[in-house]
C-alpha cells in the first residue's frame, strides 16, 4: 500500500483546505490529515499560542517537520497550512506529488476566516494582511500545484467532487 498522499491541498487561509479536504477524503474513502493539526498535537497547544510563546520561526520549523513526516507517511488527503509553501524545502518536497491549489479571492477568504480569530498572522489589520498573504503566496501555490481549483462561491461538496474527478487516471 502506498504511503504517499492521494492528494495534497494548498491554498491561502480561507481557501477551504480543511473543509474541502475532509469532504474529498469522504468521497475517496481515505483518511484526511491536516499538518496544522499535527503541529498542534506535537506542540501540545494551539498554533496561535505557538506564535505567541515561541514565535513564527519556531512554528515554521515545526511546520517543515510536520510536512516532511506527512508526505512520507500519509496515504489519504493531506492539507498543508497556508504558509507551508513559503519554505523552499516544503516546495521541493512536493515535487512529484499531486498538489491541488484551492484558489480563493480576497472577498471570499475574508468571509470564511472572519477577522482573524485564531489566526496569528491575521491578528492585526486582517483585510490588509490577508490581501498581502494572497499576493505573496499565490505564485508559490502556482509553482507547486499540479491543478488549481477556484473555490469562490462554491460548496465544499462541489469542490470535492471536482477534485475527485481530477484525480481519476
Amino acid at each position: 500500500m502506498s504511503t504517499r498522499p492521494v492528494c495534497v491541498l494548498v491554498g491561502a487561509p480561507g481557501s477551504g483546505k480543511s473543509t474541502v479536504g475532509a469532504a474529498l477524503a469522504g468521497v475517496l474513502g481515505v483518511d484526511f490529515r491536516d499538518t496544522d493539526g499535527d503541529i498542534e498535537r506535537l506542540a501540545g497547544k494551539p498554533i496561535p499560542e505557538i506564535f505567541v510563546d515561541e514565535g513564527e520561526d519556531h512554528f515554521r520549523t515545526l511546520e517543515r517537520a510536520a510536512v516532511a513526516a506527512a508526505l512520507a507517511s500519509h496515504a489519504g488527503v493531506l492539507a498543508l497550512g497556508g504558509g507551508a509553501v513559503l519554505a523552499e524545502e516544503n516546495r521541493a518536497a512536493l515535487i512529484g506529488h499531486t498538489v491541488v491549489h484551492l484558489s480563493v479571492e480576497l472577498s471570499d477568504a475574508i468571509k470564511r476566516v472572519g477577522l482573524g480569530a485564531g489566526r496569528p498572522l491575521l491578528a492585526l489589520n486582517p483585510r490588509a494582511t490577508l490581501k498581502h498573504l494572497l499576493e505573496q503566496r499565490r505564485p508559490l501555490y502556482a509553482e507547486v500545484a499540479t491543478a488549481t481549483v477556484v473555490t469562490d462561491g462554491r460548496a465544499p461538496e462541489e469542490l470535492a467532487a471536482e477534485i475527485a474527478a481530477l484525480l481519476k487516471p
